[in-house]
């Protein structure tokens, strides 16, 4: 189940990972923009193809809101370029891959699969406002309809 909360949550915590194309990808960088920020299990997977192709069917919709997309996966810049390259994904990919970033989010977590414990991305979403702080947060997600519920929620707060 998705848990949501917002309104004075306090500072994004910063990042700088790597993209797609080894640019570095920093909090700053979106300066006087909102930022979606998200963190995904795994490229190339159901869950994560349907809300990068739904992030990707919408980001006219973002940007048109002063709004950036950037997804957050352990995977690295080759895993990135594929799945961007299969499904024409047009967002921002960013690697993750010593979980440093999603441990600041608190996002690292233990989960069981099935009786088979193994440490991974809660799918996540985060609503970051022009001045670096946290607007809004999904955890849980359940990748339906969560990319019109980020952008109604973009909507509201603005």
């Amino acid at each position: 189940m998705t848990h949501e909360t917002g309104h004075n949550l306090g500072s994004a915590p910063d990042f700088d990972l790597p993209d797609q194309n080894e640019n570095i990808v920093c909090l700053t960088d979106f300066k006087d923009k909102w930022l979606v920020l998200y963190f995904y299990p795994k490229d190339d997977t159901p869950g994560c193809t349907t809300e990068a192709v739904d992030f990707t069917s919408h980001l006219k919709d973002f940007e048109e809101l002063n709004a950036c997309i950037v997804g957050v996966s352990p995977d690295n810049k080759d895993s990135h370029c594929k799945f961007i390259k299969k499904r024409n994904i047009r967002i921002t990919l960013v690697s993750d891959p010593s979980h440093k970033v999603s441990e600041k989010y608190k996002v690292w977590k233990l989960k069981d699969f099935y009786g088979v414990k193994n440490h991974g991305i809660e799918r996540s979403t985060f609503l970051i406002d022009p001045d670096g702080n946290l607007a809004y947060e999904w955890r849980g997600v359940n990748v339906y309809k969560h990319v019109e519920n980020v952008l109604e929620k973009l909507k509201e707060l603005q």
